[in-house]
């Protein structure tokens, strides 16, 4: 379920009359505007508010021309407000005294309500009455972010009042505050103000923009009932991604318990028949030695009798990729792969680089299928298994990992995610600090025997893919 496009959906049949039925015996919403106008009229005779500059039409269309429900009227929004004003274009300067005395901008406006207040422009008295004059914000009133992160909204509610910097708007309405903000909430408007916003470096969407917008009014009390039924489907909405994220969350904890099961033995019965780890080790080589995990404090496992702890550097031949040097050209331009093309499990390939490789540098630099790769930096120990059926060059901060024997390379890879799920590689403060080949070749790893190896790997795999499936139908 796509809740982000249900929620859309929600708002553009509250603004269009589609989302409650309309009532005859309802005040239609031309007799509000007149009273409103009447209003507006009678507070710019006394002084009160100025009288706005000359508006376009409210007949002229700016958004896609639908037919509103009866008893419904378009007009605009500087006809339905005393007050379209933006905060201070030339912000004084911050103090670095904590006071009373704060200024807001369109960071501090986010999820319908006014946040990071501990993130605010202290100023001194004097500069926050000057400032606080043009905006002169009080509760209900509607705010707008209408520079950089332009559309964001919410009622303003705070019992004190503050200033606000040019990239929020400040309206005072006539009509319902909440349907208003749901109307300037909705797809319709979002979009209708991101295709008109201005500017290079930042766009804005300026106050005659807004002032010249046309508003679907609806009756008074239908701008209520929209408002009720509108919000009552969006805590639902909100339900519905609130449960899916504990559902991910979920989905996470089991993916954990089942690696620490399969590194440890727990995932898929013993059979006494497979040749034992150490076999396999010996093969590789005669004089093969035990390894000690003690030193690895993380590590509280036992494993089955059949294992055995060994490095990786007894498993795999491994070396890093070539350093990028544009001051040699020697060699052939071939194509590479960093850090940046290796994600979990998985390559990003839209982007891939070419530099050139000597002879010598082809072998040691050149990956082919079933190779393991894992991160040197950046996300310390992110590694994935190259599949394709082409070879490929890595760079210096990629190991390339080559079994000396026939080994699951996917077992291997579910360790290193494991290891990195229990902070034993990458990171501060952890086992390695980073992945030198040296900290790689003595990474002590429990090793199962081969046909373990196999199972375990098949049955991660398994497992992930049906929990990958609840996860993809949640989307």
């Amino acid at each position: 379920m796509d809740t982000k496009k249900l929620r859309q959906k929600i708002l553009d049949l509250a603004i269009r009359g589609k989302l409650v039925p309309q009532d005859p015996n309802d005040e239609p919403a031309s007799v509000l505007l007149e009273r409103i106008k009447a209003e507006k009229e009678q507070l710019i005779k006394e002084g009160k508010i100025k009288r706005s500059k000359k508006s376009e039409s409210a007949d002229k269309p700016h958004y896609e021309n639908y037919e509103l429900p009866c008893g419904w009227k378009y007009d605009l929004i500087t006809n339905i407000c005393s007050k379209v004003v933006d905060g201070d274009h030339n912000p004084p300067a911050a103090q670095k005294q904590v006071s009373q005395y704060i200024m807001l901008s369109s960071k501090n406006i986010n999820g319908d309500t006014i946040t990071n207040l501990d993130d605010v422009r202290y100023l001194s008295q004097v500069d926050f009455e000057i400032s606080n004059n043009r905006t002169k914000v009080t509760k209900g009133d509607v705010l707008f972010t209408s520079v950089g992160s332009i559309g964001r909204t919410c009622i303003y509610d705070l019992e004190f009042s503050v200033a606000f910097q040019r990239s929020v708007t400040v309206m005072t309405t006539y009509i319902y505050n909440r349907y208003f903000k749901l109307f300037l909430d909705s797809p319709l408007y979002q979009n209708y103000a991101f295709d008109n916003a201005r500017g290079t470096a930042q766009k804005g969407f300026y106050i005659n923009q807004i002032e010249n917008s046309l508003i679907p009014i609806p009756p008074l009390n239908e701008q209520i009932k929209i408002v009720e039924k509108a919000e009552q489907l969006l805590s639902i909405v909100k339900s519905i991604e609130e449960e899916r994220i504990n559902v991910y969350e979920y989905v996470s904890q089991i993916k954990s318990k089942i690696l620490d099961l399969a590194i440890s033995g727990k995932l898929v019965p013993q059979n006494p028949a497979n040749e034992p780890a150490i076999e396999l080790l010996r093969r590789i080589n005669p004089n093969f030695r035990l390894c000690d995990n003690s030193h690895y404090e993380n590590i509280e496992f036992d494993i089955p009798e059949s294992w055995c702890w060994a490095t990786i550097g007894d498993i795999f031949e491994h070396n890093t990729g070539k350093a990028l040097n544009a001051s040699n050209p020697n060699g052939m331009l071939l194509d590479y792969i960093t850090t940046s093309n290796l994600y979990w499990d998985r390559f990003e390939l839209s982007v891939v680089k070419q530099m050139p490789f000597t002879e010598s540098e082809i072998e040691r630099c050149i990956v082919t299928k079933g190779d393991l790769l894992v991160c040197e930096g950046g996300d310390v120990g992110r590694s994935a298994i190259w599949n394709y059926d082409y070879n490929i060059m890595i760079q210096n901060h990629i190991h390339r990992l080559r079994g000396k024997i026939d080994v699951c390379t996917r077992y291997f890879f579910y360790l290193f995610m494991y290891y990195k799920m229990c902070n034993l590689i990458g990171g501060k403060g952890v086992a390695i600090q980073g992945l030198s080949s040296r900290d790689l070749h003595n990474l002590i790893i429990p090793v199962p025997p081969l046909k373990e190896q196999h199972n375990i790997a098949s049955s991660i795999d398994l497992y992930f893919s049906k929990l990958d499936r609840i996860t993809a139908e949640l989307q």
